[in-house]
């Protein structure tokens, strides 16, 4: 189905002739991401149960880069040592941080791994690494893959809700967060000036298509590290409560370089900052309602389809 879409939408014209070799690296940096959602995580867990395999297991993540750059004649050795420092680096550190501190508390180990991956992505530090239109945001999915192996087999750490076998419950709290969310959100960015009305109609396809689109590449991601890593450890220290004001900061904070347009200057974005640590207070009160990042990626999704399509 991926390979029809990519012909059929003719995204592949911007891949100057490299569409099989970016089309199995992304296929290889979707696969954790999908199949972590299912179960994969416990058969790891049992397969790979040697510590040393544990953290060289991870070296193959960085795989997806080389399998894209080297056909397209795009391989930079600098982002492939990064990439594989970054992937045995964290392993190991988690690796350390399990056997010293558990599956139920964080240590030093996790805000070292955890800004690592933060900063990276933030920072666009990767970004060059799939160079081509549409496609310099895979690098943050290697990230992801990254996180997932890390915390779901290595570290193993409880509570953080990644399950994509969807509930009624999930559908129910995601829509309620939204719902409380958004009164606030249009009454505060009307009046700074972030929000604006734009009173069109969207086709089916484009709120589906930009939905589905929106949840795997931005909602599940953000709300995997912010909510399932980030807020589950700091409740651990600091309580439920500190700990979702502390997170939504965060969330806001790490929204401050974010561009509204192509020809938008490049700053410290305040009103997006603002807006984007309430919206993380609904997120994680999404989260917590059943410790599931389904919940808040279905209130984050909906929130960001709005803004994108009536109100940006």
């Amino acid at each position: 189905m991926g390979w029809k879409l990519l012909w059929y939408s003719r995204f592949a014209e911007r891949l100057h002739g490299h569409v099989v070799s970016t089309f199995i690296s992304a296929a290889l940096l979707l696969a954790p991401i999908w199949f972590f959602g299912f179960g994969l995580a416990e058969i790891l867990q049992s397969v790979v149960s040697n510590t040393f395999a544990r953290i060289w297991v991870a070296a193959l993540l960085a795989m997806p880069y080389a399998i894209f750059a080297l056909p397209a004649h795009e391989f930079r050795w600098r982002i492939q040592a990064g990439f594989l420092v970054i992937c045995v680096v964290a392993a190991a550190l988690l690796e350390s941080a399990r056997r010293q501190h558990g599956s139920n508390r964080g240590g030093w180990q996790d805000l070292v791994v955890l800004a690592a991956l933060g900063l990276s992505v933030d920072l666009r530090l990767f970004e060059s690494a799939w160079p081509y239109p549409g496609v310099s945001g895979m690098a943050k999915l290697m990230l992801v893959d990254v996180a997932l192996y890390g915390y779901l087999v290595i570290r193993q750490l409880d509570g953080i809700g990644y399950d994509l076998r969807p509930k009624l419950g999930d559908l129910q709290i995601g829509i309620r967060e939204f719902l409380f969310f958004t009164p606030i959100a249009v009454v505060l960015g009307l009046t700074l000036h972030f929000l604006h009305w734009h009173g069109r109609v969207p086709s089916a396809a484009m709120f589906f298509g930009g939905w589905l689109f929106t949840f795997l590449f931005i909602a599940i991601p953000e709300e995997l590290f912010f909510r399932g890593l980030v807020q589950n450890l700091l409740e651990r220290r600091w309580g439920t409560h500190v700990s979702l004001a502390m997170t939504s900061v965060l969330f806001g904070l790490s929204h401050f370089n974010k561009r509204l347009g192509v020809a938008a200057a490049v700053g410290f974005n305040w009103r997006y900052v603002f807006l984007a640590t309430i919206a993380g207070i609904f997120y994680g009160r999404a989260w917590l309602a059943k410790r599931r990042l389904m919940a808040s990626a279905i209130t984050h999704t909906t929130v960001d389809i709005v803004w994108g399509i009536w109100l940006r």
